[in-house]
């Protein structure tokens, strides 16, 4: 509207300029009437009679008014051209860094899978939303016919479920140039399967893998081997180091009670929920973790095998790396950072602090994490679909 003002204003100023002294009668059907909405009181007061005094007066100097307009249209379209500037720098200080992609994270805080994409999203500088989803009801993710967490919904209509799936689909976002979101999800096609409890659960192929070509690959991996050592040991955190959190933060009856008390406070419960659950399910998972601690072949000293576990790694990392991946951290330090954290401030955490070499490589990973080290790799694909 503001443009279409000026532009008029601009037209008449000519019309006057270039034609004789003329009476203001005439310059008044020159103006075409533009509609105003809201209130006519507001825009229009004096009525008919306001615009037929204004214009029914000779002038003198027409030429005076044509500058006049001119002067006008051209001070509008300075006004428009630079409000329309400003409101573009605005969209642009807004505008989240991965290219227009709107995450939104449906996650229990202290599940050590949430974590470890909560990892991988702060290291990268991803903006992201969270909701926090009710561990009894799920009724946040009753709309999804996959019913753990973590989900990640990418601009509220493409699903990405299992942690590592999200990172490696994520990755991939960020390092390719020339593929959407929902053509990469379908290189990770669903399947189905039965576990050793003889029950049917989903598993997602191909799901440690970053579907990058060969010239990004060369980029993310430039080291000879790295990316076999990547996948090695982001399994590795999924099928050994995750299933040594639980046999931990519950080991005794005070620490599981700490644990819950811990998880109540982070997590999202009702009020009757979250005494049932801190009371109830701290003694519930003192008894399950006795059966992990079976299940997973563990020493009657749980915290061995968690010491042992994490001076593994760190051996793997060596002494002439900061991270897993060289000067930056990969994939795998991003994975086992994500699902140690969520140890923090419990008694095994303490322990493990204590009684490992993990401490320098874990304070540089947190610092990475907090400052969005990451942030600086390839900007994704704005077109997701």
């Amino acid at each position: 509207m503001a443009a279409a003002c000026a532009r008029t204003l601009g037209k008449v100023g000519w019309h006057i300029l270039e034609s004789p002294p003329c009476r203001a009668g005439k310059i008044a059907s020159l103006i075409p009437r533009i509609p105003l909405h809201g209130s006519s009181r507001a825009y229009r007061t004096g009525g008919a009679g306001f615009r037929s005094k204004l214009f029914s007066t000779p002038l003198r100097g027409g030429r005076v008014l044509g500058c006049a307009f001119l002067f006008g249209g051209g001070l509008g379209l300075y006004q428009t051209i630079k409000l329309s500037v400003q409101h573009h720098l605005a969209e642009e200080d807004v505008k989240p860094s991965v290219g227009g992609l709107k995450l939104t994270l449906y996650q229990y805080k202290t599940c050590p899978f949430c974590s470890k994409v909560r990892a991988f999203l702060d290291y990268h500088g991803l903006p992201y939303e969270i909701v926090e989803v009710n561990p009894v009801m799920r009724k946040e993710i009753k709309w999804s016919t996959y019913r753990k967490v973590p989900i990640v919904m990418v601009n509220d209509d493409v699903q990405l479920n299992d942690s590592s799936l999200i990172i490696s689909a994520l990755k991939t976002q960020l390092m390719s140039k020339d593929k959407t979101i929902s053509e990469i999800l379908r290189c990770y096609p669903e399947m189905k399967a039965v576990n050793e409890k003889g029950k049917e659960v989903i598993e997602f192929n191909n799901k440690y893998w970053v579907m990058v070509n060969e010239a990004e690959g060369q980029t993310m991996y430039p080291e000879k081997d790295s990316r076999k050592e990547e996948i090695k040991w982001r399994k590795w955190a999924d099928d050994w180091l995750v299933h040594l959190i639980s046999p931990n933060v519950y080991r005794t009856t005070g620490e599981a009670l700490a644990s819950f008390d811990y998880i109540v406070r982070e997590g999202k419960f009702g009020t009757y929920e979250g005494f049932f659950a801190k009371y109830v399910g701290a003694a519930a998972m003192f008894v399950i973790s006795k059966r992990l601690k079976s299940r997973h072949n563990l020493q009657d000293d749980v915290r061995q095998d968690l010491y042992k576990a994490v001076n593994e790694w760190v051996v793997a990392i060596g002494k002439k790396r900061k991270f897993m991946g060289g000067d930056q951290p990969n994939l795998a330090d991003l994975a086992v950072y994500g699902i140690l954290r969520v140890m923090e401030g419990l008694e095994a955490w303490d322990d493990m602090m204590e009684n490992t070499k993990v401490k320098s490589w874990y304070r540089r990973m947190e610092k990475a994490t907090e400052s969005h080290k990451g942030q600086t790799d390839p900007a994704p694909n704005i077109d997701q679909h």
